[in-house]
């Protein structure tokens, strides 16, 4: 007898249906999957088989195949084995053809048929609304999280059994639907504030400016200054997602495996921190089926990166290309994914080996070479592709003593929100949502100066050795601060201010 179920698979950020086809005829008991399956989906025919037997249902003695369609594309995962199950049993007609119409069915099974979670299930039921599905199986640990898609049924099942006595009727299981609203607004909280930080009001003003304008940062700084500090609130004071955008970025985190039963929105932007041991595929993606990396996983969020001449070469290299495209694409001999990656970088590092260098506490141990050595880590094309470059010296005490707090992330935002205002009005509907993704036509348009800046980016080019790269971040910097303070036009101090923020471009030493 020869069955079909729907069932879903994940390339990059995009799902496609695969259609399990399931024939049972007359011949030695084999089973056999094709269709391009990878190793877990091969496994997966004991698993299978384990699961009916234990679940009190007759394993077929007969010749099974299992066809994954299209069988042009590799398919890869644990989640096409209760389709699988389904089939089969559906081909024993211990369940209705007909009752799996406009259904779609995703999860792996333990061998005592209890149905666990599986990576990829919000892109899954987005796609499967998109083609006409009624009705999702999922498992119940990927409930919540499928149900973030409105208009569609989600059955959350428990075991093999549960989803057989629900298609024949002999059980009913309520379809899960949340109030998206009231979870949207409940995790759109920070736990953490501007005003905890003492001190710093350069630091701070600068990483106003880069909230403002999207422009990533790098802070130069002797330890315990307060730089992750200062990056940890960073993402306190960007303007808040929107729910399409909560919904894109709880995509890449659905896919990469890391939403729990709990955590079925992200609301708020992501603040992602690799240690400095991390690989190239870690930071940007990778693996023979690709999976997103720690610059998608900061998608729309902050990406800070600690301890920055520490990291391999290979890898801050690797940044170079998704700081200015906001995507990554990772291209395998079967398979092209494509991720995205519009974060905002914030970076930190001593300005020498030992920390100390120009504190005006501690005595720097290193020699000039040493300086220059360390700080050449960072090459000059990524140190382009930074917009600010700010220093963050040692906080005195009475500074720290302090009892009268700052501003508050709040009151912060709220000035960023309005220079962010101004640049939707400017951009339109061109698809650049702030400064820091002008392009060249756009810089000309909205980046005029006069003849006075002119001459102060021309003295800047000849002491710092600018590059055309950083000439372009200093006029985006400078748009960023005539927004805050909102006027039309770049005047001369608005562009002195944004080449004050290239500290790296000229020798510490």
């Amino acid at each position: 007898m020869f069955v079909k179920v729907i069932s879903m698979s994940v390339i990059g950020m995009e799902s496609y249906p695969v259609f399990v086809e399931v024939d049972t005829s007359q011949g030695l008991p084999q089973f056999a999957t094709v269709g391009l399956p990878d190793a877990s989906v091969k496994e997966s025919r004991d698993r299978i088989r384990a699961a009916i037997k234990n679940s009190g249902y007759r394993f077929p003695r007969s010749h099974v195949t299992i066809n994954l369609a299209p069988a042009d594309i590799k398919k890869e995962g644990t989640g096409f084995d209760l389709p699988i199950a389904v089939g089969i049993l559906a081909a024993e007609e211990l369940i209705k053809e007909d009752n799996l119409k406009d259904c779609f069915f995703i999860g792996e099974l333990s061998l005592d048929g209890s149905i666990k979670r599986v990576n990829g299930v919000l892109p899954a039921t987005f796609k499967a609304k998109e083609i006409g599905i009624k009705s999702v199986f999922v498992p119940e640990e990927n409930a919540a999280e499928a149900a973030m898609v409105e208009g569609i049924k989600v059955i959350p099942v428990k075991t093999l059994p549960d989803v057989v006595e629900f298609l024949e009727g002999r059980k009913n299981i309520e379809p899960l639907s949340l109030d998206i609203n009231k979870i949207f607004q409940k995790t759109s909280k920070y736990d953490l504030d501007f005003n905890e930080i003492k001190g710093q009001k350069q630091a701070k003003r600068a990483l106003e400016i880069a909230a403002a304008g999207g422009h990533n940062v790098l802070m130069i700084g002797p330890p315990g200054s307060g730089k992750s500090m200062l990056a940890k609130r960073m993402p306190t004071i960007l303007p808040d997602l929107s729910f399409d955008e909560a919904i894109e970025v709880t995509k890449v985190f659905s896919i990469a495996g890391f939403l729990n039963k709990e955590e079925t929105l992200m609301a708020v932007r992501p603040f992602r921190s690799p240690h400095h041991t991390i690989s190239d595929a870690g930071l940007v993606g990778g693996g023979q089926t690709p999976r997103p990396g720690e610059i998608s996983l900061a998608h729309l969020g902050v990406l800070f990166l600690d301890e920055l001449p520490e990291f391999k070469k290979n890898v801050l290299e690797a940044l170079r290309q998704p700081l200015e495209d906001g995507t990554i694409t990772i291209t395998r001999s079967s398979v092209t994914a494509s991720f995205p990656a519009k974060f905002m970088l914030v970076a930190a590092m001593n300005p020498c080996p030992c920390g100390y260098f120009g504190d005006r506490v501690h005595t720097c141990r290193c020699t000039p070479q040493q300086i220059r050595q360390y700080q050449s880590k960072i090459s000059g094309p990524l140190l382009d592709r930074i917009d600010l470059h700010i220093e963050v010296p040692s906080v005195k005490y009475r500074a720290l003593s302090d009892k009268e707090q700052g501003e508050s992330s709040a009151a912060v935002k709220e000035r960023v929100n309005k220079a962010r205002d101004l640049q939707k009005k400017r951009f339109g509907q061109n698809g650049v949502l702030c400064n820091a993704r002008m392009t060249e036509k756009q810089i000309k348009n909205f980046c005029s100066i006069d003849e006075e800046a002119h001459k102060l980016i021309e003295m800047a080019i000849e002491k710092l050795g600018l590059s055309a790269r950083a000439v372009n971040r200093i006029l985006k910097v400078s748009r960023t601060i005539a927004d805050m303070e909102n006027k039309k036009n770049i005047e001369p101090a608005h562009v002195a201010e944004a080449i004050q923020y290239r500290s790296l471009d000229r020798s510490l030493i």
